[in-house]
């Protein structure tokens, strides 16, 4: 009875949902001179906010009563589906993608949302015709989780007015962190002394001192390979003096406009049991920033009995591979030297 009243737009509630955006679809929802989102904030009734910052991710508030929201969010979908239809004109591509909106929703509200054994989930599927996955680990520093919407826009309008009629059935449990995008900090590379920071699809030079810095660690540090654990982790003794850096080979990088991408491979490495906490972090935060940022998959194993390592499995591109190390490393530093990341 409630969905009813929600979808006629009877049930006048105030909402706030948030969405989770890339740049790229922030700057199309924003438009020329703020012109699309403008449009969209007069013809929907609902208050559009999009958070500040130099972000890779930016979260986009929609407040409203609940039909309101629903025009809005029918004008976000369309407006992503004319993107995509774009995008197609120029390209070879022969299938059309289904339009994505990422939902942030408190963890407390999940379980509702996914249903006991996962019967509301299936039935939210089924009856709507969208794709929706509910992460798994809550956002960094936050207790709310990504859910995925993806479809046809009518499918994805469907699919929200559900997931808001369970979110007013189910108000979220405690207090809510809410999850607030990091600014850019672009992980620096080192190849050929000379130091990158990663900004999109491009290695760019970095800063000299960041240059001259790793120079200097490399006069004064005999280099160990990752993995090899004998001079480059003593254990608990902290050594100002041993600085352990990843030296990376910059793979070239892939233009946009291009589909070829680099094979995927797998890459092994042990680390000592004592210092695995300090690449998981709290709550896995550290490890899922790593992962993030890399765009690798990366499992630790299990501790095995009588064994003094862990085994870390790191699958991707070759460039997300030996990011995914470098940043493991940089943590490594961190903890054995007590200098900090570079």
């Amino acid at each position: 009875e409630m969905e009813s009243k929600v979808s006629e737009g009877g049930l006048n509630v105030t909402l706030t949902i948030r969405l989770l955006m890339h740049g790229k679809e922030v700057g199309s929802i924003i438009g020329k001179k703020g012109e699309t989102v403008k449009k969209m904030r007069e013809e929907s009734g609902a208050r559009i906010n999009i958070s500040e910052g130099n972000c890779p991710e930016r979260i986009v508030t929609i407040t409203g009563p609940t039909d309101a929201i629903f025009k809005a969010f029918a004008m976000i979908a369309y407006k992503f589906e004319e993107d995509i239809t774009n995008s197609m004109s120029n390209s070879t591509a022969t299938s059309k993608p289904p339009v994505t909106l990422r939902l942030v929703v408190p963890a407390s509200q999940c379980g509702s949302l996914i249903g006991k054994g996962g019967s509301k989930i299936k039935e939210i599927r089924e009856s709507t015709g969208a794709q929706v996955q509910v992460a798994g680990d809550m956002l960094p520093n936050s207790t709310e989780r990504a859910v995925t919407i993806s479809g046809t826009p009518d499918a994805i309008i469907q699919c929200v007015k559900q997931i808001c009629v369970v979110m007013l059935e189910s108000p979220p449990k405690g207090a809510t962190i809410p999850y607030r995008p990091k600014p850019a900090s672009t992980p620096v590379i080192f190849a050929g002394g000379q130091a990158y920071t990663i900004q999109g699809q491009y290695a760019i030079p970095h800063p000299d001192q960041l240059t001259k810095l790793h120079q200097l660690a490399m006069q004064q540090t005999p280099f160990t390979p990752l993995g090899q654990t004998t001079p480059a982790f003593p254990g608990k003794q902290r050594s100002p003096t041993v600085l352990h850096l990843q030296v990376i080979t910059i793979f070239p990088c892939i233009c946009p406009g291009l589909d070829a991408s680099p094979p995927a491979s797998t890459h092994e490495l042990t680390i000592p049991n004592d210092l695995i906490g300090c690449i998981i972090g709290r709550q896995g935060t550290k490890i899922n920033e790593i992962r993030q940022m890399s765009g690798a998959q990366i499992k630790i194993a299990n501790a095995t009995e009588g064994s003094s390592e862990r085994q870390i499995t790191i699958t991707g591109t070759p460039a997300n591979i030996s990011l995914a190390q470098y940043l493991i490393n940089a943590r490594l530093t961190s903890e054995v030297t007590g200098m900090g990341a570079l």
